[in-house]
């Protein structure tokens, strides 16, 4: 009797929530970096963060893509698309709303390194007429609507829309440690009107709540996980601070003050902030960011590599939140990159944007438990465990 009431506790426990296991891989950064290509990448690429939320406006500012935005993510998940699945390394992304992969109709360099979905070898996969279009920047992928049964930690999300890639912008992602991207952001941002996957796994009752939640393990090897539908108590410590969303597009927030010491150092009369899991570092305005690395007396630039016991000396850089205190800590933002390491801090332009904007990537969220809760549309913070 005892075994079967564990047996029915296990089995209440896996309908409560799943969990996708997040591995880290070497970033496109150290893939270009290995292959000599990192520098004249840099000279010809000018990167801003600020295209990925604001590509139109940025594009008339810079010569950028979006996907370069990604040139620093470690972090990645397996998918499977069809019947039977075909297998897909993804960025889980809360910055954006739309899935797609590369398929065979691609014949862009960067779809020749990488996998490809193959809509003849799915019994269930269902073609449309529709055509998708995401603007990078400059540049942009084009592809196909298609319908098909996506396989994501051992939840079937059945007649999942999702974009079949013709063409992909820049050569250089044919060194990219991704194959496509799984946006987890809110519908009002996805191209062409697509359902994004999490929308679509609630609407089917997949899961038991209407939420998901990430832990970024600092580990090398392992132990992140996005998890649908639950929260995971093993991951934090402490309480949950809940945080409205101002904006149900991204995952955006109010950010009360910045500060190091004590003393602000940005966004002294409250600004906004996008919480990104397909943004690695740390990323704010181009002046704000200059003034916290002159006041650490660090480089100029998020670029340049600096002594890794740099960050021994170094204070906790403050983000205030709903009332709430966030240090995120030297050995965060020092990022370890090989045998060197890079500030992890990036500065971004979009004169056209109305405010202080800030975009808390993998530097932040590798600290915070955090929980993307679409039912109450805010969001819970917690220190790791």
């Amino acid at each position: 009797m005892k075994w079967l009431l564990l047996l029915s506790l296990v089995a209440l426990s896996e309908c409560f929530y799943k969990g996708v296991p997040l591995f880290r891989k070497k970033s496109l950064r150290r893939n270009l970096k290995e292959h000599g290509l990192l520098d004249d990448f840099l000279k010809t690429h000018r990167l801003n963060p600020a295209s990925k939320y604001f590509p139109k406006e940025a594009s008339s500012l810079l010569d950028t893509q979006t996907l370069e935005n990604y040139l620093d993510v470690e972090y990645f998940g397996t998918i499977g698309i069809g019947t039977p699945a075909q297998e897909f390394t993804v960025i889980f992304d809360t910055g954006s709303s739309n899935l797609w992969v590369p398929s065979t109709y691609c014949s862009s360099l960067a779809c020749t390194n990488h996998n490809r979905f193959n809509p003849d070898d799915s019994s269930t996969y269902r073609s449309t007429s529709e055509t998708v279009s995401i603007t990078y920047g400059t540049g942009s992928m084009t592809g196909i609507l298609g319908y098909d049964t996506v396989k994501v930690g051992g939840i079937s999300d059945t007649n999942q829309i999702f974009g079949l890639s013709e063409t992909e912008p820049g050569s250089f992602l044919y060194y990219s440690p991704f194959d496509g991207i799984l946006g987890l952001a809110y519908p009002s941002i996805s191209s062409s009107d697509a359902t994004p996957v999490f929308d679509n796994i609630w609407d089917q009752g997949l899961v038991s709540q209407d939420l998901f939640s990430v832990y970024l393990s600092s580990d090398e090897e392992g132990g992140s996980v996005v998890i649908f539908g639950g929260i995971d108590s093993s991951y934090y410590t402490g309480s949950l601070n809940w945080v409205p969303v101002s904006y149900e597009g991204y995952w955006q927030i109010t950010l009360d003050s910045v500060s190091i010491d004590g003393e602000s150092v940005a966004c002294s009369d409250t600004c906004q902030a996008i919480i990104d899991t397909g943004t690695s570092l740390l990323a704010g305005p181009t002046t704000a960011i200059a003034n916290i690395q002159e006041y650490l007396g660090l480089g100029d630039s998020s670029e340049e590599e600096v002594s890794c016991s740099t960050a021994d000396s170094l204070p906790n850089i403050v983000f205030t939140i709903n009332g709430v205190q966030y240090p995120v800590s030297p050995s965060s933002y020092i990022v370890e990159e090989d045998q060197s390491c890079v500030v992890g801090l990036e500065g971004m332009d979009l004169d056209t944007y109305s405010g202080e904007l800030w975009i808390l990537g993998d530097v932040f969220i590798r600290q915070y438990y955090t929980v993307f809760d679409r039912a109450n549309n805010q969001v819970g913070l917690a220190s790791v465990a």
